[in-house]
């Protein structure tokens, strides 16, 4: 009787360590699994100013009339979204844009950037309601920020430094701009790489 107890208290205990160790190779495998599917920010392109530098100061002819000043302080931080009338995925986002524009309101604005002709911006403008947004039209800011690809976002502080920035497909990548810049990394990728080295220095 004693023995059967002592054989049925052993297996017990050896159930419990082996569900112990599957439940720690479980862990490391979710861990490895968020790794590899961790939320992708935006694509920085490796061009034009660093984040953390000061965005040269440019005054910007809006649609409408008038002139947007960028580089220099001010109330709000800046959020650029670069934009194209032929852009498929542009037009995907502009909801999305709208409602970050409604949301955060009290720190940030939302500026709407171009180039090329300005009668086919007008019209494009005013079919897709976008008549509140500041929506500049400048070869010179894409030239400067090096914007090759769209839909790509910069995000400006009041300060005028910029941020964050890349192209962006999605309002995940578009947030990650906004938390790059609370990390205080030059993007979400970069701050993932980070946490990856300490890991493997640990």
């Amino acid at each position: 009787m004693i023995e059967t107890l002592i054989i049925s208290n052993v297996l017990a205990w050896c159930a419990v360590i082996a569900l112990v160790v599957v439940v720690l190779a479980l862990s490391r495998q979710v861990g490895i699994l968020y790794e590899r599917i961790a939320p992708m920010g935006a694509l920085m392109m490796d061009s034009g100013p660093a984040v953390g530098s000061p965005v040269p100061r440019l005054s910007l002819p809006q649609l409408g009339g008038g002139t947007l000043e960028l580089g220099a302080p001010a109330a709000h931080s800046t959020l650029l979204f670069f934009l194209s009338p032929t852009c498929p995925v542009c037009k995907k986002l502009l909801p999305i844009v709208e409602r970050i524009r409604r949301d955060e309101a009290p720190w940030l604005r939302v500026v709407l950037a171009s180039d090329g002709e300005q009668p086919e911006h007008e019209v494009f403008r005013q079919k897709a309601g976008l008549g509140h947004f500041p929506y500049v039209l400048s070869h010179e800011l894409g030239m400067t920020l090096r914007i090759a690809k769209l839909p790509y976002a910069v995000l400006i502080d009041s300060q005028g430094v910029l941020r964050a920035k890349g192209l962006v497909n999605s309002r995940e990548q578009l947030d990650s701009l906004f938390t790059a810049s609370d990390l205080k990394v030059a993007s979400v990728q970069d701050f993932i790489d980070q946490q990856l080295v300490h890991k493997e220095a640990a």
